[in-house]
């Protein structure tokens, strides 16, 4: 496409969700180091908007509206998210250009179609979530770099233990993806006994947190929490989900146990992990294979 003008409007639809948004950032901070001329907007839902929050990156947050987005006058509209409701803000957000991946639907409704991440890339393999949003901003002449970390940004949390813990993230947004409540605790005992790290199990609003009642726990508290606990953890075991993403995004070593999901795409992005998986899905992967894969990250308090 032409270069964009010096000082313009971008705004970037990532409606959702929570790791979908993590991995959003290392294509704003591509995007803002090749030109920092430019001035950034996410529109994302409000759940989600605190993953932004401290960025440099970012000139803007928008709520999902019409009436917002078009205030903001954007020159390019990006659509990062794919679906109807974003392709509707794209169309109607008044930007000169509208730009999405050309395998989204309603392709009608932009004139810049972006191409497949592998084209782009010159590699005809499966490629990770953030090297697939980065792809779009080297395709609108952001050059060609290195792909970086997660980047999130985090204040002290005054309620994190008082020594070295890990977070425990026992849930996930599929049957398919959760490993036996059972198992978590075994590797909370383990993480204590053998590794002198203090167990802590965070969840949603709303998640039964009962089963862990031997152990320090946190349900429903506010991103800005969540990030702060795992920005000074010593060390994150969950499920494929979003929180193993913000844990990576501050170098926090990861265990991540997968089901179904495809590693190579979602798997933790550029930090010290292991993911431990199963042929015959998550219910298969057995305790002693994550306290061996905790074991190999050789993180002690």
């Amino acid at each position: 496409m032409t270069e964009l003008p010096h000082g313009c409007r971008v705004a970037v639809i990532r409606l959702r969700s929570l790791g979908d948004c993590v991995l959003t950032t290392p294509a704003l901070d591509i995007w803002k180091r090749a030109r920092p001329d430019l001035h950034f907007a996410v529109v994302v839902e409000d759940r989600w908007r605190e993953l932004f929050g401290g960025n440099p990156d970012v000139d803007a947050l928008l709520h999902p509206e019409v009436r917002e987005l078009r205030a903001w006058r954007p020159h390019l509209c990006l659509n990062l998210h794919g679906g109807n409701a974003s392709a509707r803000l794209t169309v109607l957000s008044g930007a000169r250009w509208r730009a999405g991946f050309a395998h989204y639907r309603w392709q009608a409704l932009y004139n810049i179609c972006i191409p497949r991440a592998q084209e782009i890339l010159g590699e005809e393999r499966p490629v990770h979530t953030a090297e697939h949003l980065a792809s779009a901003v080297f395709y609108l002449g952001a050059p060609r770099t290195g792909i970086p970390r997660a980047k999130l940004f985090a204040a002290p949390a005054g309620g994190r233990p008082s020594g070295a813990y890990a977070v425990i993230h026992p849930f996930a947004s599929a049957p398919d993806k959760t490993w036996h409540a059972g198992r978590f605790l075994a590797c909370a005992r383990f993480l204590r006994e053998s590794l002198d790290l203090q167990p802590l199990f965070i969840a949603g609003a709303g998640q039964d947190l009962s089963p862990f009642a031997p152990y320090p726990a946190i349900a429903g508290a506010p991103l800005d929490e969540v990030k702060s606990l795992l920005a000074g953890a010593s060390l994150f075991l969950g499920n494929d989900s979003g929180p193993a993403h913000i844990a990576a995004a501050f170098g926090v070593p990861v265990v991540a146990i997968f089901g179904g999901s495809d590693p190579a795409i979602w798997g933790p992005w550029r930090t010290p992990s292991e993911v431990v998986r199963s042929a015959a899905g998550i219910r298969a992967v057995s305790e002693q294979q994550v306290m061996e894969a905790l074991g190999r990250m050789r993180v002690h308090a």
